[in-house]
């Protein structure tokens, strides 16, 4: 569960008298101007107002409405806002493509950026709990999966590359596509209706097509798990362009070019918008990051409060 402290730290006596004045001093600094005490990188987005995150701030914990467990802002279980955020309230994000993000069964719901996208394009986003994920080998020469590899491309080239799927045969018979899938652990069905020739249809037309991106949630000492798995070999790999993470929970030891999955599915969006769709960007997906930009202020202004920035 995501907890942000407020508190300010206990002072050794000899500190006292100093710590106070600095402590008071940044308070009123929040008070008055909270974006004047670091430059906040993501302050260009063009964002919902969050007024009723401040609202929900400030009356604290509050209750989901589906399982009644105490919550910040949402249930990071039932994918809903809590009672002192109306859903009418929040933002909806409508996407170019569906994703999928295959959550690691150990990653902590509390922690993980993976809800952001579900609350926020409800519509376009499924969320799995690995090993219970679809069978995706069907449709690869219309899935992407976004991870770095040593096979993988940059989104300008995704189309080049899934065309090279379709001609290598992914649908080239009747067989192919209506075989049964391959035996592995737990597995479900895809939300999209299975139809033995809507692989074959979609060779015929527009098999290149992009239609949906799947993501992994989890630590990247994790991912080894999730990205060998059978139902996900050879599906096309994307890799996005070098950004640094806003993510106030950076792995340690790990480079600030590893993101959060939030903000992989932004900025993948994004390229894809202006790569793929060739589109000039204006802030059509930047709702994605409604929730994570007014954590990452709160949490920035805490540690500044804290003394430890």
């Amino acid at each position: 569960q995501l907890t942000m402290s407020l508190n300010s730290p206990t002072l050794l006596n000899e500190e006292n008298a100093q710590g106070a004045k600095r402590n008071t001093e940044c308070m009123e600094s929040l008070l008055q101007s909270p974006s004047s005490i670091q430059e906040n990188p993501l302050q260009q987005l063009q964002l919902a107002s969050q007024e009723v995150l401040e609202k929900a701030k400030k009356s604290g914990r509050s209750k989901c409405p589906r399982c009644n467990s105490s919550r910040m802002f949402y249930c990071y279980t039932c994918f809903v806002p809590v009672e002192t955020v109306p859903t009418k309230e929040i933002p909806t994000v409508k996407l170019p493509l569906k994703i999928d993000i295959i959550k690691h069964p150990n990653e902590t719901d509390g922690k993980s950026t993976a809800v952001h996208a579900k609350l926020l394009a409800p519509e376009d986003v499924t969320i799995y709990k690995y090993p219970c994920i679809p069978e995706y080998e069907e449709k690869r020469h219309e899935i992407a999966l976004i991870f770095p590899g040593p096979n993988s491309v940059s989104v300008k080239d995704i189309a080049f590359h899934l065309q090279k799927y379709t001609k290598k045969g992914v649908c080239s018979s009747d067989d192919d596509c209506s075989r049964e899938p391959l035996p592995k652990q737990a597995k479900i069905e895809s939300e999209e209706e299975k139809n033995p020739n809507e692989c074959i249809s979609s060779c015929r037309s527009e098999g290149t097509r992009l239609k949906k991106i799947i993501f992994i949630d989890s630590t990247w000492n994790q991912t080894n798990k999730i990205i060998t798995d059978e139902r996900l070999q050879g599906l096309l790999q994307i890799e996005l362009k070098t950004r640094k993470t806003c993510f106030w929970r950076h792995q340690k030891g790990k480079p600030d070019t590893y993101l959060s999955t939030i903000e992989a599915i932004y900025y993948f969006l994004v390229d894809y918008h202006q790569e793929i769709l060739k589109e000039s960007y204006k802030g059509q997906y930047d709702n994605l990051l409604f929730f994570f930009s007014f954590m990452y202020t709160l949490i920035k202004d805490a540690k500044c409060c804290a003394g430890k920035e």
